[in-house]
């Protein structure tokens, strides 16, 4: 599919966090639009999909000039109190488009200079370590939240066929958890895995966030139920995995090979 670049100069990137992320003080998104178009995406559901007359997944708008706007918006956030960033809640900040845009980059620079209290980075693409560098200057006011719903990468073929193999992501999390970067696996939402699962993640982190539909996706599933997930599931032959239930086998099995602190469910997981 190709994707439709809009360039844009936004007036504000820093939203207040709210709902699901009320634990942060803000929001940024570098993007709007996401290309790794996941059949799960609660996002599909906002109004920024919804009054879109082009299809989820097929285009990004680039948010130009981003680094000056941050710029003057952190030190103003900063001014008044404690700051939290949670990067991004309604985009991948690591668009395939980002290697050439380095919009991301830029964003972060910025907080290298004007440091937030803390900055989640939430991503599923191995883009991120190109930033390593700059994650280091963070230090330990930085995490990397790699999305990592599954081991197998033909169940992630099946819901996110343009999203990165799932390889790629573990090997993005040796590279951070070589760098010294604070990081964590983020099986969110959960798909069907294999018991094989826990011990692939337990020599990469040190922090696993489980989270599903029914309690991720801001409306206790009601979004995911529009988007016809249960019938992907059942075409896969793994509706047993569509159950408000089924996160606990992965908690099970997460157990064997993580300590009890190193597991966090849902909201509590991505909190700064």
């Amino acid at each position: 599919m190709k994707t439709s670049l809009v360039y844009k100069v936004p007036k504000t990137l820093l939203n207040k966090g709210t709902g699901f992320l009320n634990g942060y003080t803000h929001t940024l998104n570098p993007y709007t639009g996401c290309v790794f178009g996941c059949s799960y995406c609660y996002v599909r559901q906002m109004p920024v999909s919804l009054f879109r007359k082009e299809p989820w997944g097929s285009w990004v708008d680039v948010k130009q000039e981003a680094a000056n706007v941050l710029a003057k918006e952190l030190k103003r956030a900063k001014s008044k109190g404690k700051v939290t960033i949670f990067m991004s809640s309604s985009t991948d900040p690591y668009q395939p488009v980002e290697y050439k845009e380095q919009i991301t980059r830029s964003l972060l620079e910025v907080m290298v200079e004007h440091s937030p209290d803390f900055i989640l980075v939430q991503t599923r693409s191995p883009l991120v370590t190109r930033d390593i560098d700059l994650l280091q200057k963070l230090g330990e006011r930085v995490r990397v939240s790699m999305t990592v719903e599954t081991d197998l990468d033909d169940i992630r073929k099946q819901f996110s066929l343009a999203a990165p193999p799932i390889a790629g992501r573990l090997q993005a999390l040796e590279q951070l958890r070589d760098a010294g970067i604070p990081t964590q696996a983020a099986i969110a939402p959960v798909l069907p895995s294999s018991e094989s699962f826990a011990a692939l993640l337990r020599p990469l982190v040190q922090r696993i966030c489980i989270d599903d539909y029914f309690m991720g996706d801001g409306s206790e599933g009601k979004r995911t139920r529009r988007l016809g997930m249960k019938s992907l599931y059942e075409q896969v032959g793994k509706e047993d995995w569509f159950s408000p239930e089924a996160y606990k086998i992965v908690v099970q099995r997460m157990k064997a090979h993580f300590e009890e602190h190193e597991i966090w469910i849902s909201q509590a997981g991505f909190e700064p």
